[in-house]
């Protein structure tokens, strides 16, 4: 069983990067990963059925969004939290990066259809038309 993870895998969507730090394979019900947004970047509002979600925020400014109609700042030192079915998506304000801790928590363990990072990346790349060998780097 591993403890301390250190290794990172780079993930870079055409709208945003996660580096993968903890894969759910390695855990029973969570994982987590760094976002990094450009200035301009968001990715799609979309929302998780299985997971809630929380950011702890490190560096630059968002603006996190929620449903159609709420909005937030966000900056560093906040903490965010995403209840599960909850449409959201935060953009990266300012010049500098955005970049947040993202832990996932999965309400009913690991996702059978999707027990590795790498089998979520898939699905997300196939709904969005993106290829998954493009968006998978080593860092």
């Amino acid at each position: 069983m591993k403890y301390v993870f250190n290794e990172i895998t780079r993930y870079r969507f055409p709208t945003h990067v996660n580096d993968l730090v903890m894969d759910r394979a390695e855990a029973e019900t969570s994982e987590a990963f760094m976002v990094v947004l450009k200035p301009g970047e968001a990715p799609p509002l979309h929302k998780h059925d299985d997971t809630e979600q929380v950011f702890y925020i490190i560096e630059g400014a968002g603006a996190l969004q929620i449903e159609e109609d709420k909005f937030f700042d966000v900056k560093v030192g906040d903490v965010v939290r995403i209840p599960p079915r909850t449409y959201h998506a935060i953009k990266c304000k300012g010049k500098t990066a955005l970049r947040y801790l993202s832990v996932d928590c999965f309400l009913n363990g690991r996702p059978k259809d999707e027990p590795t990072w790498d089998s979520h990346v898939r699905a997300v790349c196939k709904n969005f038309g993106w290829k998954f060998e493009e968006v998978k780097l080593k860092k």
